[in-house]
């Protein structure tokens, strides 16, 4: 594989991470501009919906791509996202609003084919970096997107955010149709060890619980953040709640370079249960009407969150085969937009019942639970699951 090949793969993902992010923080904010919608609870419904869509059609992705070689599939499915992007700007009825939308959802879902794809062109050895690397683009990929939706809230009508997204749909298409070209031979799959690590899928399956556990936990604070700070402050710069918002992206990448720098110094890293305390603490700071508290907050849970994505991906790739990337990915994919999406609707219930902090404690108590599971599972089957990623570490380094 090419290195002009590879960062082009990233620049896919790059594209559609931004425009899948710009109205994430604001879904309240667009619902209420564009039909006047302000309940809590129904925004946290449509962010749930877009989840399931997701969630339900990435395995049919997954599943198409076995018959289908990636790249052209990803050109017809991005072509088909751009319309429905471009028919969503264009409604102006409700229902055809949820329509259009959740259409875009649906074959938008196919880029996250882009993952398991670079993963099977990668060698085992490169597995740890390409996964933090990817982690970072995704996170400074949350940030353009969350302060570009920013920007367009605050300078153009809401709507506009949908148009784009259809240029950003239709550049995946031009990059991918470029792509065809420089795609390389089928390789050859690398030989099956013949363990017991890599004879069953139980590990994925139970790697799955916990991700399902911590995505719920993590992602239950994000729908209402952006609003929650706007309630903090005298100026509701919508702007500068973007870039609040944005924080932990910015750690992600203070986390990516201590990594490079602690395989270099090969030293041990720091022990996964350790990180979900950070995780906690950070969550619980933000929970605090000081800003600052809430800054430090949001800094912590960037760093500790970046570590555990990293890691936990990590072990999906080691407990599978590379044969077995698109669907093991797919179901472990299943499980955290399952998580996703009851953190999306259960926010909206939190907040309309108890206010924009009570999400905070739930996600902290989630997340203890999650670090539970985490243990228990490293205590049951630790050969399969917990060993894996420290294993797997040791070689890379």
């Amino acid at each position: 594989m090419s290195k002009q090949f590879k960062v082009l793969l990233i620049a896919i993902t790059v594209f559609a991470v931004i425009s899948d992010s710009m109205l994430l923080p604001f879904y309240p904010t667009f619902f209420s501009a564009v039909f006047n919608i302000s309940d809590p609870a129904y925004v946290g419904t449509y962010l749930a919906a877009s989840c399931f869509v997701v969630m339900v059609c990435f395995p049919i992705w997954a599943c198409i791509s076995k018959y289908m070689h990636v790249l052209p599939l990803l050109v017809y499915s991005q072509i088909a996202a751009g319309i429905f992007s471009l028919s969503s700007f264009f409604a102006n009825d409700l229902s055809w609003f949820w329509f259009t939308s959740m259409a875009m959802f649906a074959f938008k879902a196919s880029y996250l084919l882009v993952y398991p794809y670079l993963m099977s062109l990668e060698a085992k050895t490169n597995h740890v970096t390409t996964i933090a690397t990817l982690s970072v683009v995704v996170h400074f990929g949350a940030i353009l997107g969350a302060v570009a939706g920013g920007v367009v809230l605050s300078a153009l009508p809401a709507k506009a955010a949908f148009l784009i997204m259809a240029l950003s749909d239709f550049t995946q298409v031009l990059v991918c149709a470029y792509l065809i070209k420089l795609a390389p031979s089928k390789q050859q799959p690398e030989p099956v060890v013949a363990s017991a690590r890599l004879a069953t899928r139980w590990p994925i399956y139970q790697l799955g619980i916990v991700m399902l556990c911590f995505y719920f936990s993590a992602f239950l604070i994000r729908p209402f953040f952006a609003a929650y700070w706007q309630s903090m402050s005298d100026n509701a710069n919508i702007v500068l709640a973007s870039m609040v918002f944005s924080i932990p992206a910015f750690m992600a990448l203070f986390a990516l370079c201590f990594d490079q720098w602690r395989q270099r110094k090969n030293t041990k890293p720091i022990n996964l249960l350790i990180v979900f305390v950070l995780i906690i603490t950070g969550v619980a700071l933000q929970a605090s009407p000081a800003y600052l508290v809430v800054i430090a907050g949001r800094c912590l849970f960037g760093l500790s969150l970046f570590i555990i994505i990293v890691r936990l991906d990590l072990l999906l790739y080691q407990v599978s085969t590379p044969d077995k990337y698109a669907e093991d990915f797919s179901k472990v994919s299943f499980c955290q937009s399952l998580g996703v999406l009851l953190a999306s609707y259960g926010a909206g219930l939190l907040v309309r019942g108890y206010g924009l902090v009570m999400p905070f404690w739930v996600a902290a108590a989630g997340l203890t639970l999650s670090a539970l599971c985490l243990w228990l599972l490293s205590k049951q089957t630790k050969r399969h699951v917990y060993s894996a990623y420290q294993g797997a570490t040791s070689r890379a380094q």
